[in-house]
Order: C-alpha cells, then sequence, then structure tokens
C-alpha cells in the first residue's frame, strides 16, 4: 500500500519569536496572504508540471489588495501596505508556491512601482489601478539577451523623431526574461534615447504590447518558476507617441532605483521558500517510518532539522532588521544586497537538506520540495545573481569597485 505524506500544513516556523510583535494591521495582510493561497497547492503543482501561468489567480491577488508590494497607491484610492506587510505577503506567497510570488513582485514590485515612481499623473490615473488590481498584467523590460548583469550597457534603442513634446520615437531591440512580457498589457520598457536633451541616456517607455512592430515570445523549456510566463521580446520599429515616455525616468540610475526596492522583496520571498522545504521535512520526520521508529527520532534527522530551523530563522531575523531600516529610511543599497545574498544562499542550502531527508519522495511535486528547490534557483539569479551582490558588498566594505 502506498502511503501518502501531508507536507504541506504551515507550521509558522519562528523559533525566535521574531515576527511575534507585528502589528495587527500587518499581520491581517499576512493572513489575507494565506487565506487566498490556501488550497492552492494542488493547482499549483499542475501547473508547474504542465508549464501553465494561472493569470486568474493573479487576477484575484489584484482584486484582495495583494499585489501592490509597499508602493504608495494613496493616491489611487487604494489601502498602502506597509514595507512590512508587503514583505510579510510576499513570504506568504512564495511559502505557497514561487510563481505566484514572482508574479507579485513583477505586478507590483517591478511594473507598478515603475508607473508610480517615474510616471506622469495623468499616466497613473490612466493605469495605476488597473495594474496595482491586476486588470492589467504588467512587465518591467530591462535585460537584455546579452546584457544580464551588465544591464547599464543595454542595446535598446529609442529614437526621437521630431522634439521631446510633439514628437515620436521609435524602439528597437530585444529584451529575455520579461515577466508577463507576452500577457497582452504594458511592458515598461527601459532603452537608450538617441537624439533630443536626453540623448544616449536610459529612459522608460511605456508599451502596449499590441502596438506594431513589438513581438513577445514565452520561453519554454523552463526548469525553474514553470508556472509564469517569461518572455523574449523583439522591438521591430515600434512606433511609440511622445507622451509614452515616462517623464520622470532620466537615467540609468531610476532604474536601479527600482531594482533597489525590490531586491528585499527577493530577501522576503527567499523566506517563504525555505520555511516551506523546512515544514515539509519536518512533517516528513513525523510521518515517514524506517527501522520501526519515525525518521524524526534519529540523530542525524534531528541535528538536521536543527540546522534547516537555525538557519531559517537567521533569515527572518535578516528580513525583519532590515525593513525596520527600510521604514526608518536608513537601508543602504548594500545592505539590501546584504539581505538577497544572504537569504537566497541560505534557501538553496535548506532546499537541498530537505530534498535529501524526504529520500525519493522528495523529488515529487506532490511534497513541494523539488518545486520549491528548483524556484529558488531563480531567485538567486534574478535582481542580481549572487555574483554580483557580492560585489556590491565587496565595494562598500573596501571601497575598492571589482565590477569590470
Amino acid at each position: 500500500m502506498t502511503q501518502e505524506y501531508d507536507v504541506t500544513t504551515p507550521l509558522d516556523l519562528d523559533y525566535y519569536g521574531v515576527f511575534d510583535g507585528v502589528p495587527d494591521a500587518d499581520r491581517a495582510w499576512w493572513q489575507r496572504a494565506r487565506d487566498f493561497a490556501s488550497g492552492l497547492e494542488d493547482r499549483m503543482v499542475g501547473h508547474w508540471e504542465r508549464g501553465e501561468y494561472p493569470t486568474d489567480l493573479v487576477q484575484q491577488g489584484g482584486q484582495l489588495g495583494l499585489l501592490s508590494d509597499g508602493v504608495d497607491v494613496s493616491s489611487l484610492g487604494m489601502e498602502t501596505l506597509t514595507p512590512l506587510a508587503a514583505g510579510m505577503v510576499n513570504m506568504e506567497t512564495s511559502r505557497t508556491d514561487g510563481s505566484l510570488g514572482t508574479a507579485l513582485a513583477v505586478q507590483g514590485g517591478l511594473a507598478l512601482r515603475t508607473l508610480m515612481l517615474f510616471g506622469s499623473e495623468e499616466q497613473k490615473a490612466a493605469h495605476g489601478a488597473a495594474l496595482a488590481k491586476a486588470d492589467t498584467l504588467g512587465a518591467f523590460a530591462l535585460t537584455e539577451p546579452a546584457h544580464g548583469s551588465d544591464s547599464v550597457s543595454l542595446d535598446t534603442t529609442a529614437t526621437l523623431h521630431g522634439d521631446e513634446q510633439t514628437g515620436h520615437y521609435v524602439l528597437n531591440g530585444e529584451k529575455k526574461w520579461i515577466g508577463n512580457g507576452s500577457s497582452g498589457g504594458l511592458t515598461f520598457t527601459w532603452a537608450r534615447v538617441s537624439g533630443g536633451e536626453f540623448d544616449g541616456k536610459v529612459r522608460c517607455f511605456m508599451v502596449p504590447q499590441d502596438t506594431p512592430g513589438y513581438r513577445g515570445e514565452v520561453i519554454t523549456g523552463k526548469a525553474s518558476l514553470r508556472a509564469i510566463d517569461q518572455a523574449l521580446i523583439h522591438y521591430e520599429d515600434v512606433e511609440l507617441a511622445a507622451d509614452a515616455v515616462l517623464p520622470h525616468s532620466r537615467s540609468f540610475k531610476d532604474a536601479s532605483v527600482v531594482l533597489f526596492a525590490t531586491r528585499l522583496g527577493v530577501a522576503w520571498s527567499a523566506v517563504g521558500h525555505a520555511a516551506a522545504c523546512v515544514e515539509a521535512a519536518l512533517n516528513y520526520s513525523k510521518q515517514r517510518e524506517q527501522f520501526s521508529k519515525p525518521i524524526g527520532a534519529h540523530q542525524l534527522v534531528q541535528e538536521r532539522l536543527a540546522w534547516m530551523v537555525s538557519e531559517l530563522t537567521s533569515m527572518q531575523l535578516h528580513v525583519k532588521h532590515v525593513t525596520e531600516l527600510d521604514v526608518a529610511g536608513k537601508l543602504s543599497g548594500p545592505q539590501a544586497s546584504m539581505a538577497k545574498y544572504h537569504n537566497t544562499r541560505k534557501a538553496r542550502q535548506i532546499a537541498h537538506i530537505a530534498r535529501d531527508m524526504l529520500g525519493g519522495n522528495g523529488i515529487l511535486l506532490q511534497n513541494k520540495v523539488a518545486r520549491h528547490m528548483a524556484d529558488i534557483e531563480a531567485i538567486h539569479t534574478y535582481e542580481g545573481t549572487e555574483s554580483v551582490q557580492s560585489l556590491i558588498i565587496g565595494r562598500d566594505l573596501t571601497g575598492f569597485s571589482a565590477f569590470a
């Protein structure tokens, strides 16, 4: 008789009580995220296995206000999440499924944040609420096929014809690994301007995906984040009116502002992934029997569980503290990089130990560790690879830049 194991029950492992003092309002958002994600495990296993993107779930999350990622949406008549609430929503969503967590990061953390930081009042009024509620899916297009970590060297161009008020721009180039880039919504495209006052500068352009010359191809064959679409985007003489540019985007540094904000979100996401893996391992250790007793009664398994919980606790302490620094306006770029560097690295290690603890059952998608292990590989890379984060931290420590 084949035995089934319940490894998905939330255990809320918080050994130091890191989250005990979370304000009730923030805790309510955390609970709303849990209520939203509750019962989705089996469905997400199917989507992950088939490589399907459940956009209806993204829209449900948007209607619940879960996608704004701490972006100030008060001008849209919506409630703005505190940085702590936004982090906990990110954590809880990623604990259920990495693709859902990434959809949150793309829709709110990248696309909506870009619009609300750099758009005109007219642009924000026209598109802000639709993005926050996921009535319109949004994409953030920075990374290119030849420029990932070296994104400042982007090749996509926006050539100005006429003047900046009444003329138009023509976009040419390619972007890769763009979440929602083929969803039929809006793509916030970072391109180097040719002509006019901002000649040679990088600015952001709002591109409806049905614009002639825009073509987004879903990237297939992924072994990670299989339940969200990333696209390879081609811009072939894409003509945009002058008012397509986000007026407050004036240099590549503005793109960096968005990435700085989302780096902390990735660190929170890593906590969710790691918690899911530890929960699976602990639940499994109490149910799986070998040598006439539960494997959790064996010394080696207990040592592994203790190690995983100690590292998860360290991750929780990291995100709680840097979020407090963020609220106080004291969070630096290297500190955000440290949180991302530390947490995605630890999440990888925890996932590998958990997978080993589950033995052969650890590779079954229904037991969730294999999915999280694969998805952690993606968050370890996006929003700045481990190598890039280490160089940012190293430059801050030594005063020497080791970037090529």
